[in-house]
């Protein structure tokens, strides 16, 4: 029907020049139809001897076409009907607008709005919902303000838009300039201070209105719940003048998620009925509390399950570890939905079975933003990296739309393997959809940048947040501190306590590596000594293990031993560690085997410190107790982890290996490391072959040193990034003496900044000097 009447108004719109509702035509027979003229709900169209009349029906079976069409995601199709039509009714031009605005074609529904010839209250509100809809808080602001008249909904939408978005204040604003309200006015202010954790406000606004809805005294109650203010939450119950059954399951959930199963199950004995979400509230909290034999017979006991029952318990032995018994519920599930899949994916993802939790995902009927960020968590997780970027781009192409879980999965896997150049089209994406800088996004892209060696766009990133808390700080001030800039971190540490943050544990940590990394004795100890005085911290093994390492690169090893052996504590394996790396810089070997005998004693598999002791003998020349470490390992089944290096190249990430032959660029890589190392020479560069760990004879150790992963990676990168740009390279080791030197003199012969980050610090070679000062 709607295809037929559009093709007949498609056809009288080509053959009529334009609408002439008042106009007669020169036809003789004109005078007759002035004499009978038709009803007014008809209209005349007249071309050459001609005469057509469209009836209002018509008009609103077309209009309801287009609502179908947009319904139905059919865009064109719409259009086509809407562009066809001889007349149209404000009707039409709204429900084009609003079917724009529902496939999010902001920029389309905007453009037609903005062309409407007449306006009325019904399109201002649907394009004001669309602003809203689309978190373009000031604009939706904007359009409210040129409204030429507004209703309670275009009140009630500016204050949603407010509430939603955590703009309390703003949203009572409106609230109380409001000329009538009703009581979705009032049940959104009220839901606006709960949401966002001003309970004495909120309550403070209930008690000053007698005639709440029972919906309005649950919300209430749910808002004391969240708070764990259960005290009060039932006393508000006992006054409810009228409950519902959604009271009686607030209360009883309420209890049984805050561990109080004795006052739930007492309540769920009295509630007057039971429906299925009382009993799978009392479920929900038996799971909660890791009480799985109850839970399961509550469960086998209901009368009546739906989805959110099964999953319930299906999660409860998923957190537990007991996939098999949560697997063989899923498959009994008679009513499956999409978060049932996702509670097993995300299951198996957390246990570690990513292969089985991407077997279910390929799988699933349908996905959701929730599916992609499980199974690409998942990957991230597992090590499995780039895996987890193919997914994300993957989930792109499959046109899902993304939530702030999984732009945090994708910066987070971005970070680990230093993947900047897709980690800042994460970042396009993520302003491109609309998100905030607030916290949750704005550290996990902070995280990103310090992470990936770009410790200039983090701080953008930092001075861009809308929002910071004490996470946001200390991510800026470890930055900082891992790249070498120790000055700058204490800059924001003292920006820090001007906005009145209080430091915290991690801060300190932050902040006493920071002065470890730039050598600032002095500073780090007053800082150590303030902990307890200035913020109330007691000084934990990590913080104690940050003034050990302090002490001892700065040669102090004396002051280092002294300060481990009167902790209130036993020193633990990386308090050692930072004493055995001190003995290593300075050459006591019978401190550095102190240490190392007290760390194979609690991590007999930690390989990096049989590696460090080693290169302490190496150093020494005593390669006879080189050769008893290698035995050691040996015997111990100690396993030294090979060194790896990567570059990312136009969203590639390159990796490669000590002697790298698999790489497709190898020969180049080469021949341009063989013309390096004469220009070295020339520099009066001398390799620093005490760094190999085999007595061989010099020569043969430098050409072993010439192809360390370090070096293959950063040759690739000059090859390969564009000059002016920086190289930016991962080791997953420590960077060798040998390597740090000789990319200092390379840094100054091709005139490149050179980005290297390894498993303790960053690096940045610039100018034949590093950022750590050789200090590392």
């Amino acid at each position: 029907m709607h295809g037929r009447l559009a093709n007949r108004f498609r056809l009288l719109h080509t053959t009529s020049s334009r609408l002439l509702p008042n106009e007669t035509s020169h036809n003789p027979r004109s005078k007759k139809l002035q004499r009978n003229p038709k009803p007014s709900h008809q209209l005349k169209i007249s071309k050459k001897n001609q005469s057509y009349f469209i009836r209002d029906d018509e008009v609103v079976k077309l209009n309801m076409a287009i609502s179908d069409h947009m319904r139905n995601g059919q865009l064109e199709s719409a259009l086509r009907i809407f562009d066809g039509m001889p007349r149209r009714t404000s009707v039409s031009w709204n429900a084009m607008i609003s079917g724009y605005l529902n496939n999010d074609k902001f920029d389309l529904a905007r453009s037609l709005f903005d062309k409407m010839p007449k306006r009325d209250l019904v399109s201002w509100n649907v394009m004001l919902s669309g602003y809203v809809r689309n978190r373009k808080l000031s604009l939706a602001r904007s359009l409210f303000d040129e409204m030429p008249q507004r209703d309670v909904v275009s009140w009630n939408t500016m204050l949603s838009s407010y509430a939603q978005n955590g703009y309390v204040n703003e949203a009572r604003e409106i609230f109380d300039q409001m000329p009538n309200k009703n009581s979705i006015s009032w049940n959104g202010i009220l839901a606006a201070y709960i949401q966002n954790g001003r309970i004495e406000s909120a309550y403070k606004l209930f008690e000053s209105k007698s005639d709440w809805e029972t919906v309005s005294w649950n919300s209430m109650m749910a808002g004391f719940l969240r708070r764990k203010r259960l005290i009060d939450a039932r006393r508000l119950f006992d006054r409810m003048p009228e409950r519902d059954q959604v009271s009686w399951n607030t209360m009883i959930s309420g209890y049984a998620q805050n561990g109080e199963l004795l006052e739930a199950q007492k309540l769920f004995e009295d509630s007057p009925i039971r429906d299925v979400f009382t009993w799978t509230a009392m479920v929900s909290g038996y799971v909660q509390n890791g009480m799985l034999t109850e839970a399961r017979r509550i469960f086998d006991e209901m009368p009546e399950k739906n989805s959110v029952s099964w999953n319930a318990m299906i999660g409860g032995y998923s957190q537990c570890r007991k996939m098999d018994m949560a697997r063989e519920l899923f498959e009994a599930m008679p009513c499956r939905n999409i978060s049932s899949w996702n509670t097993m994916i995300t299951g198996y993802a957390q246990n570690g079975e990513v292969d089985r939790a991407r077997s279910l995902f390929d799988e699933m009927p349908r996905r959701d933003s929730i599916s992609w960020a499980a199974i690409i968590a998942g990957y991230a997780q597992s090590g499995r990296s780039e895996e987890a970027l193919n997914l994300f781009i993957e989930m792109k192409r499959d046109g899902e739309r993304m939530n702030r879980s999984t732009f945090t999965c994708a910066l987070s896997t971005c970070a680990d393997i230093a993947a900047l150049e897709f980690g800042k089209q994460v970042h396009g994406r993520l302003v491109k959809a609309g998100y905030e800088m607030g916290c949750y996004v704005g550290n996990a892209l902070l995280a990103m940048y310090c992470k990936c060696g770009s410790i200039e766009e983090a701080y953008d990133v930092f001075e861009g947040m809308t929002e910071k808390d004490v996470v946001s700080w200390n991510t800026m001030i470890a930055g900082y501190a891992r790249h070498g800039f120790g000055k700058e971190a204490l800059k924001v540490f003292e920006a820090m306590k001007m906005k009145g943050i209080k430091p915290d544990d991690v801060t300190m940590v932050g902040v006493l590596s920071a002065c470890s990394h730039a050598g600032l004795v002095d500073k780090g100890t007053e800082y150590f000594h303030s902990m307890d005085k200035e913020y109330g911290l007691k000084a934990k093994v990590q913080h104690y293990t940050c003034m050990i390492d302090l002490m001892g690169r700065a040669g102090r090893l004396e002051d280092a031993e002294s300060l481990m052996r009167n902790m209130p504590f036993e020193p633990d394996a990386a308090t050692w560690g930072a004493l055995l790396g001190a003995s290593r810089i300075h050459g006591n070997a019978k401190l550095g085997e102190e240490a190392a005998e007290k760390i194979f004693e609690m991590e007999p598999d930690n390989s990096g410190m049989y590696v460090l002791l080693s290169n302490l003998y190496a150093s020494s020349g005593r390669w006879s107790d080189v050769g008893k470490m290698r035995v050691i390992m040996r015997d111990r089944g100690v396993k030294k982890f090979p060194g790896y290096s990567w570059i990312e190249v136009q969203n590639k990430v390159h990796t490669f290996s000590v002697g790298d032959s698999v790489h497709p660029d190898k020969d180049r890589i080469y021949a341009f490391l063989e013309d390096v190392d004469l220009l070295l020479k020339k520099e009066g560069f001398v390799s620093v072959t005490k760094m190999v760990l085999h007595d061989v004879e010099e020569e043969e150790k430098e050409h072993m040193l010439k192809y360390h992963s370090e070096k293959l990676a950063v040759a690739f990168g000059i090859l390969t990034v564009p000059p002016g740009r920086p190289i930016r390279v991962i080791k997953n080791l420590r960077v060798c003496e040998d390597c740090h030197n000789a990319i200092k003199h390379i840094s100054k012969i091709m005139g490149r900044l050179i980005i290297l980050r390894d498993s303790n610090r960053f690096h940045h070679f610039s100018g034949g000097s590093c950022s750590c000062g050789d200090y590392w």
